[in-house]
């Protein structure tokens, strides 16, 4: 049964495919509107799934940055270490459509007079 086994394993990709499709960031939850925020740095830079991210705060509340997949966020010079825990940092992008949410996908880091555009696309 060679013919079932190849079947079976091009539907487990399909499968795995879906999931890993599933679970990336696209824009359709956040809103179309352009946001900005300024906010200190209280989470480094992370490339640990399919978008990088870190965190800011801003006043109390703890903001979640999604920022572009670890190789274009790293092709526009932010990675691990480059702004330090503690600084100061704009950002801009949209914020997601539910507001209880605090978290933003994010386009431009802004630090030290310094732009990481991670979606240099969409300015």
């Amino acid at each position: 049964m060679p013919g079932r086994s190849l079947s079976l394993a091009v539907a487990g990709l399909v499968l795995a495919s879906g999931l890993v499709l599933s679970a990336h960031h696209g824009w359709a939850g956040y809103q179309s509107a352009e946001f900005a925020l300024e906010g200190v740095v209280v989470k480094d830079v992370t490339s640990d799934g399919a978008h990088s991210s870190m965190q800011i705060r801003a006043g109390t509340q703890v903001w979640d940055l999604t920022l572009a997949p670890p190789a274009a966020t790293t092709r526009a010079g932010l990675r691990s270490g480059i702004i330090p825990v503690g600084a100061t940092v704009t950002i801009n992008g949209h914020r997601h459509v539910d507001p209880k949410r605090f978290e933003v996908k994010t386009e431009r880091v802004t630090w030290n007079g310094k732009t990481f555009n991670v979606y240099p696309g969409r300015t």
